[in-house]
């Protein structure tokens, strides 16, 4: 077994039980670990801390797996692991949400750097750490055995596996997986592309905020911003909207929306597609003095990191006052960040100056987060990234 011994006093946010290990709180490594070893945790005394893998390339230079030394992590412990992250879905998840939800979400389930969404019957699986990497065939063994789902297919598409030394990937992990996979969501049922398709196929964080935003469309015109393959679109016409405009720049997410509302036989005759860029459309539609009732805006990451926060900050500034400028007196604002570098505390002062700034004063009807089956552990804070805001302008 090698050792990873700390500097002194690093061992503080080990204790407090946060999951990961930064290279500059390392004093030296003892032994010859390989990427995704399990290696001893020492503090500068060498007190043991626990058991971690080794990310001999990454910043974030281990991740613990356990803080009880005497643990082995083997595949009954992964076994563990992943049975307790099912059975918490089951106690989370009323059974009218669907059959699609996060089913391993990382550091949070004790899984540092595992994801895996179910879809139906396919299970959809990033591996974003090399402590996971390294043990893929045994993961999707234990997967398959504790679920029964025998379609797993590997979406591990994502850049920050380069920080770790491994190349994105993509392909069939285990069975014949299809291409599409029919969901049902809340009643409504939705196509995903699950090898194409953004994330792991579909957002599965927005499920709850989906039809809480739903609730307030009865009667308005909304415009759904960045809509993707149609959730927010679809819950808004199934609640009453009069009307529903979705903008993407995708023409292939925008070819999907249209038949996940085909599918729920929703006509198009209230609905409008546009492909193009949200920040363009919206100035478009500023200058032409159009207005709607109800505006989503649910952008893509626009800040992954704190070190990008000051940038993304301007981008969300902007689209929230393009927003506000668009809305009827007494219009519904839904805007999200699923931004890890941007806090709960400063999205809000973001949304709220750009409420001054359009020379409108709004009202937080609701607050918004990542649905439940993306739990976020009290000793990691980065496992919280979706944050919400449903404002009523005067």
């Amino acid at each position: 077994m090698s050792y990873l011994r700390l500097k002194p006093g690093r061992e503080k946010s080990i204790l407090q039980g946060h999951p990961w290990i930064y290279s500059g709180s390392v004093d030296r490594v003892e032994g010859m670990p390989e990427p995704g070893d399990v290696v001893n945790v020492l503090a500068h005394d060498s007190r043991i801390l626990g058991k971690a893998g080794y990310s001999p390339l990454s910043q974030i230079r281990a991740r613990m797996w356990t803080w009880n030394p005497d643990e082995e992590v083997d595949t009954a412990f992964l076994a563990q692991r992943i049975r307790k992250a099912i059975e918490y879905r089951k106690h989370v998840m009323a059974p009218t949400e669907g059959n699609a939800f996060r089913l391993v979400h990382g550091e949070s389930d004790g899984l540092p750097g595992l994801v895996v969404d179910r879809y139906a019957d396919v299970l959809s699986v990033q591996l974003l750490s090399v402590g996971v990497d390294v043990r893929k065939a045994e993961l999707v063994e234990i997967l398959m055995e504790l679920t029964g789902v025998r379609d797993v297919y590997e979406r591990s598409d994502v850049e920050v596996r380069k920080l770790e030394g491994l190349v994105e990937k993509t392909g069939i992990l285990a069975g014949d997986p299809p291409r599409e996979v029919e969901i049902m969501e809340n009643g409504i049922r939705f196509l995903v592309d699950i090898q194409n398709g953004q994330k792991t196929g579909f957002y599965l964080d927005q499920r709850r905020n989906r039809a809480r935003v739903g609730n307030f469309a009865a009667g308005r015109r909304v415009l759904n911003c960045f809509c993707y393959t149609g959730g927010f679109t679809a819950y808004c016409l199934f609640r009453g909207a009069e009307q529903v405009v979705s903008i993407d720049s995708s023409a292939d997410a925008i070819g999907l929306a249209k038949r996940n509302l085909f599918l729920n036989g929703i006509t198009q005759e209230t609905c409008e597609w546009m492909e193009a860029d949200v920040f363009q459309a919206l100035r478009k539609f500023r200058d032409q003095g159009r207005q709607f009732d109800m505006i989503i805006l649910d952008p893509p990451k626009f800040a992954p990191t704190a070190a990008r926060a000051d940038r993304a900050a301007r981008g969300y500034k902007d689209i929230n006052l393009l927003a506000f400028k668009l809305l009827t007196p007494g219009g519904i604002l839904a805007t999200f960040s699923c931004s890890g570098g941007i806090s709960s505390d400063l999205f809000q002062k973001i949304v709220a100056g750009a409420a001054l700034d359009a020379r409108v004063q709004a009202v937080v009807v609701e607050r918004l987060a990542q649905a439940p089956d993306h739990p976020v552990a009290l000793s990691f804070p980065e496992g919280e990234y979706l944050k919400g805001l449903i404002c009523a302008v005067g």
